[in-house]
């Protein structure tokens, strides 16, 4: 692999045009003390070309980095510290496809040396160099330079052949592995992507925003599905789809046949799989299926996460990358240089490591909402997600020619990346608000998330029309067909959660924002409760759509038998999306809000409540062996040990004297099927 990207940098290096150098450079010294001096190096640059940082690696498929050296004086001076840099910023380039470090304009180097010879006169340098404008990049040069320590020194005419003999010999042999052409266009990925190509990943990354507001608590396939998405919308970033023509490229040429290329191809496409699956088995097997299921409600989780999420969407955004250890792709790569089937799974892994800053945020996502499911979900999720990833990768292999039909790398890849980074940060808002629904300290009410995320994707609407430009987007003032449909999407999404600050429910995303009767004004801006004259029981509270319920099954039970009703319980947790969900989309319903007000007696049982129990009251649990210590722990403790079920919501219907009546019933986002639940309930 490491051959392959090598010999790609060489390739996009070769020289174009016979272009004048776009640089100019100067040199000057500058006198600290007898012995020491400050060199500097300056470069001005014609304007729209770039000449790049010393820090970027060509054995990552980056540009030539700028490097400083010095001929004939190793014995005379010493270097002190590095050859700093000033100009220099990170920005998204279009001929690289990624952010770049580089100078536009001018660039100053400073080197402090310590003269060990004082009969040294003169320094002799050159430094290697490569530019690039919006469309190509000149073959990398070198440019002789002269820092006079003495300002009357004659220079030896010598000198300047020394470093030419130098270029000729060490440089010019890195640029033999390219084929032999006179030029070498790269091409603007801007212009040559296609609309329709765009719209369809625009489409696919709207599919994963509406799967993500239910598949908290949906089935293993539910989970799959969604994580098969994810990884298709991290197939469409820049660390990964640049990748799938390089890789598929190399396994059918270096192998000795088409059947052995494709038989690697897959191969490679299976490591993959296997290495992102064994992640999820190592998550489900330090914290357990059962401690899993529980985290959802766990406020230090909810926290962790939001800064995780927070921290991921910052990198998608273009402050930062996220990468792992580089000495980690140093081994892969060594490991994958060596051949056979160790050599493809090494050159698998290196793929997992190198796209991380990409793939990271989307996995750790996935992990956290898939940890909140509990059991198999977290393995489930590793493999749909990297099924999708490792599914290009076999198939072009065997179909090559559809190469032809992948749309150019470009801009577009860092635009899936922008949206995903505001997509995270609408997500760790939701796990923020749970710790704060738990611990009931309305630091974030409904108008408060609310607002949040209209800004958050008021943002997004912004970035998509073009207002809003991140650190690594191009120059290109035009946006596509495919970005102003999103754009016009998210905008309308914006739009429809305004009204959520005066009271509107907001079905859509019920479930995510905070309750509508955890807000400032629960009955909308302006308004108060229409019924002054409700008799609420002592004990009881007055909960949402102003249901009369019960915290407390025994307060509840002695009700019932005063009112002659039967119950229903509501195992239930603040930070439960499902339990907001059924509240404000299968609750509202009229025919059923009837029956909770009018027939049944309802004792919401909150197992997340982190109030303590009196210390009479707490007790050793039979079930997990750990000490119940709040509310929360004795509702979880009761509806373990009478229905061997830890999941929320979960509903159960009884009689006055506390006997279960039918079958209890989970989440049923199906008004009929719930309405008919309870009415055979009510019957029986």
């Amino acid at each position: 692999m490491r051959k392959l990207l090598f010999a790609l940098t060489a390739l996009i290096a070769l020289q174009l045009t016979a272009q004048q150098d776009p640089t100019t450079w100067s040199t000057e010294v500058k006198k600290l003390s007898d012995k020491e001096y400050e060199l500097t190096t300056t470069a001005v640059i014609e304007p729209g070309w770039h000449l790049y940082s010393q820090t970027t690696s060509p054995e990552n498929s980056g540009p030539v980095p700028t490097t400083l050296s010095f001929y004939g004086v190793e014995d005379q001076i010493e270097l002190l510290g590095i050859n700093e840099e000033t100009g220099s910023y990170a920005e998204y380039s279009s001929v690289w496809e990624f952010n770049v470090y580089q100078f536009s304009d001018a660039a100053v180097f400073k080197q402090k040396i310590k003269v060990l010879d004082t009969e040294l006169k003169y320094i002799i340098a050159e430094v290697f160099f490569m530019t690039c404008d919006e469309e190509r990049c000149l073959r990398p040069k070198g440019v002789p330079l002269t820092f006079k320590l003495d300002p009357n020194a004659a220079v030896s005419p010598t000198a300047a052949g020394i470093i030419e003999k130098y270029l000729d010999e060490e440089k010019d042999p890195m640029l033999s592995m390219a084929p032999e052409v006179s030029s070498f266009q790269v091409k603007d990925a801007h212009e040559k992507k296609g609309a329709q190509k765009e719209q369809d990943a625009k489409k696919k990354i709207d599919q994963e925003l509406e799967e993500k507001e239910d598949k908290k608590d949906r089935s293993l396939w539910t989970i799959f599905i969604v994580a098969f998405i994810s990884g298709f919308a991290a197939l469409l970033t820049p660390c990964v789809f640049p990748m799938i023509p390089l890789t598929v490229s190399f396994f059918t040429k270096q192998s000795k046949n088409k059947a052995k290329g494709i038989s690697n191809a897959i191969l490679y496409g299976v490591f993959i799989i296997v290495i992102y699956v064994l992640l999820g088995t190592v998550v489900t097997a330090i914290f357990g299926s059962e401690s899993l299921n529980q985290l959802s409600t766990n406020v230090y989780f909810n926290v962790a996460f939001f800064l995780i999420l927070v921290v991921f969407a910052a990198s998608f955004l273009g402050a930062f990358e996220i990468t792992l250890p580089q000495s980690w792709a140093n081994k892969a790569d060594e490991k994958a240089n060596k051949g056979g089937i160790a050599g493809i799974f090494f050159m698998a892994l290196a793929l997992a490591i190198v796209s991380f800053s990409c793939t990271g945020p989307i996995v750790g996502s996935l992990i956290v909402e898939a940890a909140s499911k509990g059991g198999l979900a977290p393995v489930i999720g590793m493999f749909g997600f990297s099924l999708a990833i490792a599914l290009p990768f076999a198939l072009f292999a065997i179909f090559p020619g559809w190469l032809n039909s992948l749309p150019k790398s470009g801009g577009w890849l860092n635009t899936v990346k922008v949206v995903l980074g505001f997509l995270e940060l609408a997500l760790a808002f939701k796990f923020l608000s749970a710790a704060d629904l738990v611990f009931q300290t309305h630091y974030i009410e409904r108008e408060v998330f609310l607002t949040i995320w209209i800004a958050i994707f008021g943002g997004l609407a912004l970035y998509l029309f073009g207002k809003i430009r991140m650190p690594h987007d191009g120059p290109d003032s035009s946006i596509s067909v495919g970005r102003l449909l999103l754009g016009l999407v998210v905008l309308s999404f914006t739009i429809y959660m305004i009204p959520g600050l005066w009271g509107a429910p907001l079905k859509i995303i019920s479930g995510f924002p905070p309750p509508l009767n955890y807000a400032e004004a629960p009955y909308g801006v302006g308004y108060t409760k229409l019924d002054t004259n409700l008799d609420i029981p002592e004990g009881a509270h007055l909960a949402v759509h102003d249901i009369i319920a019960f915290h407390d099954y025994e307060e509840g039970l002695a009700y019932a038998k005063e009112v002659n009703k039967p119950i229903l319980v509501d195992f239930t947790g603040w930070a439960c999306v499902n339990c907001r969900k059924m509240e404000e989309r299968v609750w509202s319903e009229p025919a059923i809000l009837n029956m909770l007000k009018n027939d049944f007696v309802l004792i919401s049982l909150y197992v997340d409540d982190k109030n303590k129990l009196p210390k009479e009251q707490q007790y050793i649990s039979e079930v997990t062996g750990k000490k119940v210590r709040t509310i929360g722990d004795k509702w979880m403790e009761f509806q373990k040990n009478n229905y061997k079920v830890a999941a929320q919501p979960f509903y159960v219907i009884k009689d006055k004297y506390g006997n279960d009546i039918g079958l209890p019933i989970a989440y049923t986002p199906e008004v009929d099927l719930y309405e008919a639940w309870l009415r055979k309930g009510l019957e029986e």
